[in-house]
């Protein structure tokens, strides 16, 4: 285990906006997860789990959270074959890129539609991340999880999935997903990689996959309105201020320009909330983390 310091937002999340936390504490194996909760109620402040950084908008100024990061990078690995089926586990701080290669070099198929989204295993679960009708958490099989003390092993069926949302219903403490073992299917090596590949060159021709992003940051209210078309409509696409803009490619991403902030960010995104609710009537919801979420 290692900690940090006031840590800097904008060097861990990929907005590269925000400010600093009270501290950093590294889990580097599963044995550090018993000796974090004293190690938090020493440093006192809100727990925050971060993987890559990817769906997050930390606010400016000094943050009363203490990052929480399980850098656990164990397999991808194969734990069993079963009526077709083959389970594969991954620790929590494995990228998801890495997990897709895994997937192409073995011929494992179910995870094509993930490509492209930026990230590491335990935030995809979490956020049940999906693309190209594919979401995570339908090709769970378990999940680890550490609550307080205990690490535990919790099913499929024990999992509330939702759109980018994952919970444990019944569960009174907060808790942090250690591994996941996914439940795929083989396939033939070529066409898996071709999916892949087709899919990953889809989403960076449609979205500025390689901008300073957390990915898309409102929740699509429908299909057939989804924000990104909600938004170009009130004339939003390609909209900046601060340093920060609505991205010309694809409107629901906001991306920093190079010189942006946390807080330029929330009021263009404030901004395009008020556009949409007034043309349409719709709420918008952010699908982006926006840390620490304070009630209005």
């Amino acid at each position: 285990m290692r900690e940090i310091a006031c840590p800097d937002f904008s060097a861990r999340t990929t907005m590269r906006v925000g400010g600093t936390a009270i501290a950093e504490v590294i889990l580097e194996s599963r044995d550090d997860a018993f000796l974090l909760p004293e190690r938090l109620r020493r440093l006192g402040g809100t727990i925050l789990v971060l993987g890559a950084g990817s769906n997050i908008l930390a606010r400016d100024g000094k943050l009363p959270l203490v990052l929480v990061r399980p850098c656990l990078t164990e397999g991808p690995e194969v734990t069993a074959e079963t009526n077709g089926k083959v389970y594969v586990r991954a620790g929590a701080g494995i990228p998801l890129s890495r997990l897709l290669r895994f997937c192409m070099a073995h011929g494992l198929s179910g995870l094509e539609g993930l490509a492209g989204i930026p990230g590491s295993v335990g935030g995809a679960v979490v956020m049940n991340a999906g693309s190209f009708g594919t979401e995570t958490g339908e090709h769970l099989h378990s999940i680890e999880i550490l609550t307080g003390t205990e690490i535990r092993q919790c099913q499929f069926f024990e999992l509330a999935l939702g759109y980018r949302s994952m919970s444990i219903p019944n569960s009174c403490e907060d808790f942090i997903v250690l591994s996941a073992t996914f439940c795929l299917t083989k396939g033939e090596k070529r066409a898996i990689t071709e999916s892949i590949r087709h899919n990953f060159f889809k989403k960076k021709s449609k979205q500025p996959v390689t901008a300073w992003s957390a990915g898309c940051v409102f929740k699509n209210p429908s299909e057939a309105m989804p924000a990104g078309k909600l938004l170009d409509l009130v004339g939003f696409k390609g909209k900046s201020m601060g340093g920060m803009a609505f991205s010309t490619l694809h409107a629901n991403f906001l991306i920093n320009e190079g010189k942006g902030s946390a807080t330029a960010a929330l009021e263009l995104m404030e901004e395009a909330k008020d556009a949409v609710h007034r043309q349409f009537g719709i709420e918008l919801e952010p699908e982006v983390r926006i840390v620490p979420c304070l009630l209005r």
